[in-house]
């Protein structure tokens, strides 16, 4: 690996600069093809799983942890102070690295591939976009569907809750919709909308026929899914509530819902 010392004002580090501001991170990343990956175990999961490297930002005093990085890796190493100069926070797991965006399959490649989907509709909060990643990743969920106003999947914050397993699930932002709803359904898939109704089926009395390919619908936290994506759905179903509770943390449910249809 190449090794270059760099001070704040280095225009090299460009790709880390202002991390936290989160309007300007939507965008500079997506539009220059990058994103941010904090952390060592993260790192090396986009790594394995065959992102392409741009650079690592690393504490100075940790670079030997990556000697084993590939010949031509660049590695801008700089002080703690530094770091948070550069970030806005303090980079406490001493450790960034910016990749090259992946090229995203299209929603019938990604279909073709798939038995089990996720179809998530404006889903915009960062920290529940990871979490439910990472419990698709755990619990046979194939791939992931998103509508247009959904959170960056790869924004740094996403990638950070998922532990990495947003590298380990395809997905698509299927730029139709909700159209593309019809063309899942049209691909074999039961639509199934998540949601507190009283007329919807609790998810442990879904027959065979719905088990078999499902697409399990989520809507943002508050709203729910729209009346569109409700009135494209094949089934409305529920998790049962007890003590008066009317819903769950989306990225909760999701979780309890994945392990249900995993069976």
């Amino acid at each position: 690996m190449v090794v270059l010392r760099v001070g704040a004002d280095d225009p090299r580090i460009g790709d880390y600069r202002a991390l936290t501001d989160l309007e300007l991170r939507i965008r500079w990343e997506p539009p220059n093809g990058l994103f941010i990956a904090e952390g060592e175990l993260v790192i090396r999961r986009a790594l394995r799983a065959g992102y392409r490297l741009r650079s690592v930002l690393v504490d100075e005093k940790r670079v030997e942890q990556f000697a084993d990085l590939p010949e031509d890796a660049v590695v801008y190493a700089a002080t703690p102070e530094v770091l948070e100069s550069i970030t806005g926070f303090h980079v406490h797991r001493g450790v960034l690295a910016s990749f090259h965006r992946p090229e995203l399959p299209s929603l019938d490649e990604l279909l073709a591939g798939a038995t089990r989907l996720a179809v998530l509709e404006g889903l915009n909060t960062h920290t529940n976009l990871g979490a439910l990643f990472r419990s698709a990743a755990a619990l046979g969920i194939d791939a992931v569907v998103l509508s247009p106003n959904c959170a960056d999947p790869l924004y740094r914050r996403a990638v950070r809750v998922s532990m990495g397993e947003v590298f380990a699930i395809p997905y698509v932002k299927a730029e139709d919709w909700p159209g593309a709803l019809k063309t899942i359904s049209a691909s074999g898939f039961r639509l199934l909308a998540l949601t507190p109704a009283d007329d919807a089926v609790p998810l442990r009395e879904l027959s065979a026929a719905d088990r078999a390919r499902p697409a399990l619908m989520l809507g943002a936290e508050g709203p729910g899914l729209t009346r569109a994506a409700l009135a494209a759905s094949d089934v409305r179903v529920s998790i049962p509530m007890r003590n008066g509770v009317d819903s769950l943390n989306v990225a909760t449910a999701a979780a309890i819902a994945f392990w249900e249809l995993s069976g």
